[in-house]
């Protein structure tokens, strides 16, 4: 049976275009807004969600995300929260695919079936756990799989030959290209670049490739999406609601909204190169 993130990817690919991934994080700056902007997300036209897991050590992300996070955690963000959310906005759409993105720890602490089960029955679809590399599989990609959620996983600049078949094995929904060296939202992809990137990976699995890490604009956003499968755009929605934060949820989710329109028009002009 296929998940919604599989189902979404073979409609894309119907249809020609490439995916608009959105990611926001949950809590920030508190449950309420987390919701408005996620039931807001679909109809402005994100056909994937990712949700940040909030961590107060995040690795990989850049200071608007980590503002975030910080701002989440402040204001008693839990994963038991975040996924109540995921339930809530499930009450009205059972169609656009969430996968919720983060680090092992806040999973460990809850427990790894218990988060499984949970997260299943609120209605995730896939996880993003950046800091588990293959090896550590048995910890948390497995037991996921085993329970009906596809686990995704990141390639970069520096996954060479010999790394890329350890971070595609047991990789599902889609893989996710890291277009930069470094931190999210730190500096512009090279489109040239990604794109051998893109078509070295496809050239390995029948997966889907979506380019995260960079991506701020609906000229970004086109360009990647003529090579890639989808295109992912976080730290930019992540500091347009921090820019509109004094107008307060409304002014948020409208701010979150009208960049998510311009960029999926962007898309909606672009081709996915093997079409």
């Amino acid at each position: 049976m296929s998940t919604r993130i599989e189902t979404r990817f073979e409609a894309l690919k119907a249809e020609g275009r490439p995916a608009l991934v959105t990611f926001v994080m949950a809590g920030d700056p508190d449950a309420g807004t987390t919701l408005e902007v996620l039931r807001a997300l679909p109809g402005a036209g994100a056909d994937v969600i990712e949700l940040g897991m909030p961590f107060s050590d995040p690795m990989a992300d850049g200071p608007a995300i980590q503002r975030a996070g910080l701002r989440a955690l402040q204001g008693g963000e839990t994963l038991a929260r975040t996924l109540e959310a995921v339930r809530a906005f499930r009450q009205g759409d059972d169609a656009t695919p969430i996968i919720l993105m983060g680090y092992y720890n806040p999973v460990f602490i809850y427990g790894v079936d218990r988060f499984v089960a949970d997260a299943k029955a609120a209605g995730v679809d896939g996880l993003i756990v950046v800091d588990l590399p293959p090896e550590m599989d048995r910890e948390l990609c497995l037991p996921a799989i085993g329970g009906g959620l596809n686990f995704i996983r990141l390639a970069t600049p520096t996954t060479d030959e010999r790394r890329l078949p350890a971070v595609l094995s047991n990789t599902s929904g889609f893989v996710y290209y890291v277009s930069v060296n470094g931190i999210t939202g730190s500096a512009a992809p090279d489109t040239t670049a990604v794109a051998a990137a893109v078509a070295r990976i496809k050239a390995r699995t029948p997966l889907p490739v979506c380019v995260g890490f960079g991506v701020r604009t609906a000229d970004q956003a086109a360009a990647i999406g003529r090579h890639a499968d989808g295109v992912v755009v976080g730290s930019a929605l992540v500091s347009a609601m921090e820019a509109a934060r004094e107008g307060g949820t409304p002014a948020m989710v409208e701010a979150v909204s009208s960049l998510v329109r311009e960029l999926a028009g962007g898309l909606a002009g672009s081709r996915l190169a093997a079409a």
